[in-house]
């Protein structure tokens, strides 16, 4: 699949583009690299000289923050778009951490406000497994996002403030496996798309719910990854809205093929990719 057809080289977010959404003082605050230490959970970053955690840790995220927003624009052009990366929800306009850096949802979001005609409401689908309070917080009062969450209540961030901020919110519970999560998801995105009709969809594709996952906590199978992302690219495409995901959290090394064999599958289901792709769809949970 992967071929010139259907990978794009993103471009680093500028400054510029950053500021979209992020203020000054956030920006400057990342010349320090305590704070960046801090925002990565990663403390030897502290003691490293500025200039190389720019160039080794934040420039990646600016990529990937640059791929979201570029996949914003894909979407709408092509019906959908994926970025193998991106998703860092808990970065909010002027408070990283996480592991987030840079608000590359809430950027995408404002960029296609602002830049793209015919795209005015936005709906993000936050399956990772923690709670997205950095874009919660980013449109607390903005009524042209709806933010539908799905998460483990009992794990990091526990943010009651953003909270506020989710139209459709469905907590779970540790451990919680396929059945119940995969009607949790079906429900939920019925509900939301009945109260709101968005012109994109920003899908956070978290692998985090695996089993196993020791950030996640919950106990959901690689098959039922692979359904969950059949499911919302199900519903997306057949409503015709543009669907952008990005891929989130995941913090085993096995995420990786799992993302890949769900990536195929959409494929196979002919949900993404050119006409005549279609070869073998899993559709259901064995």
């Amino acid at each position: 699949m992967i071929n010139d057809e259907t990978i794009v080289v993103p471009r680093e977010a500028e400054e510029q583009d950053l500021l979209l959404v992020h203020t000054k003082r956030y920006i400057n605050s990342l010349k320090y690299s305590l704070v960046v230490a801090s925002i990565t959970e990663v403390p030897p970053v502290a003691f490293l000289p500025n200039f190389i955690v720019q160039r080794k840790v934040l420039r990646p995220f600016r990529l990937q923050t640059g791929g979201t927003v570029m996949a914003g624009k894909l979407a709408v052009d092509r019906g959908w778009a994926i970025n193998v990366g991106g998703g860092f929800h808990h970065c909010s306009a002027d408070k990283g951490g996480g592991f987030c850096a840079y608000a590359d949802i809430s950027i995408s979001i404002k960029f296609l406000f602002q830049h793209v005609e015919g795209i005015s409401k936005a709906m993000i689908v936050d399956l990772d497994a923690h709670q997205g309070n950095g874009h919660e917080r980013d449109f607390m009062d903005d009524d042209r996002v709806y933010i539908l969450d799905v998460y483990n209540r009992s794990i990091y961030p526990g943010d009651n403030y953003a909270k506020r901020a989710i139209r459709c919110r469905q907590e779970l519970e540790i451990g919680t496996s396929d059945d119940v999560y995969l009607g949790t998801v079906q429900r939920s995105l019925q509900r939301a798309l009945y109260e709101f009709t968005p012109d994109i969809i920003i899908y956070n594709g978290g692998t985090d719910i695996l089993d196993g996952d020791p950030l996640g906590a919950l106990s959901v199978s690689p098959q039922g990854i692979i359904e969950r992302d059949r499911l919302v690219f199900a519903t997306a495409r057949s409503r015709h809205i543009p669907l952008l995901m990005v891929t989130s959290g995941g913090y085993q090394k096995r995420t990786a093929r799992i993302i890949a064999d769900s990536v195929l599958n959409l494929r196979s289901c002919g949900l993404i990719g050119r006409e005549g792709d279609t070869v073998e769809c899993t559709s259901n949970v064995e």
